[in-house]
């Protein structure tokens, strides 16, 4: 699975507090891990179902700047609920959400894109019991997917506090949304972001965010980009 905009937009973004607990639910690789370590968590841990997958993140882990304060578990998210004896501030979740859709052959794609293994009611519940009475649960899901969660994850007492739209050009529809929720009642605000404001170049909105991570937005290489445009 490769790394998408809209992924990295989405952990940017994340509403991490220093010095916050927070929980990376399908960790994959470990980027958005990565990305709240950086903006300041105290302690990640990173849950990942596939070995392959685990092992890559505590690679990534091992080589990162942040590696004390990141931990990688292989196990699935319902055996690490059961057993955990903490809760998180912060809950991050890029599920998978395609439901009876035809699968690919690949496995590890299959587990990453359909939530057979890992169905929404598994994971709010899971949710429910790692969360602090404080903590906020934050997930990124298909524009489809957003009104049929939001409404499973009220039924057990979560609240939708924010949700933003990503759409790629000012002409396109919105494709994902980033969802915040709260054990705490609060009037709930929609913002639309626009990633795209041409061809290959980033929004003012997008390179806000994205320029603490991306390493197109360093000094030498924009420098770089300025000499190439400029030739």
């Amino acid at each position: 699975m490769k790394v998408c905009t809209d992924a990295v937009l989405f952990g940017a973004m994340a509403p991490v507090n220093p010095g916050d607990r927070v929980l990376d639910i399908g960790a994959g690789t470990g980027v958005l891990s990565l990305m709240a370590a950086q903006l300041g968590a105290a302690h990640v841990t990173a849950v990942e179902l596939t070995q392959q997958c685990y092992e890559e993140a505590r690679i990534n882990f091992n080589n990162s700047p942040w590696v004390d304060h990141l931990e990688a578990v292989h196990q699935d998210i319902q055996c690490f609920a059961s057993s955990a004896g903490c809760r998180f501030d912060l809950i991050i979740c890029n599920p998978p959400f395609f439901e009876n859709h035809s699968k690919t052959a690949n496995p590890l794609r299959k587990v990453a894109r359909h939530n057979d293994q890992l169905p929404f009611v598994d994971l709010i519940t899971c949710a429910g019991r790692l969360l602090s009475s404080h903590g906020l649960f934050y997930l990124l899901l298909p524009v489809h997917a957003a009104a049929k969660f939001s409404l499973a994850a009220s039924a057990a007492g979560f609240y939708l506090v924010h949700r933003t739209d990503f759409r790629g050009y000012s002409h396109n529809n919105a494709k994902v949304s980033a969802l915040t929720f709260s054990r705490t009642a609060a009037a709930s605000a929609t913002t639309l972001l626009t990633i795209y404001k041409s061809h290959r170049m980033y929004s003012e909105d997008s390179e806000r965010y994205l320029s603490p991570f991306l390493l197109r937005f360093s000094k030498s290489s924009k420098s770089s980009l300025e000499e190439k445009l400029t030739i």
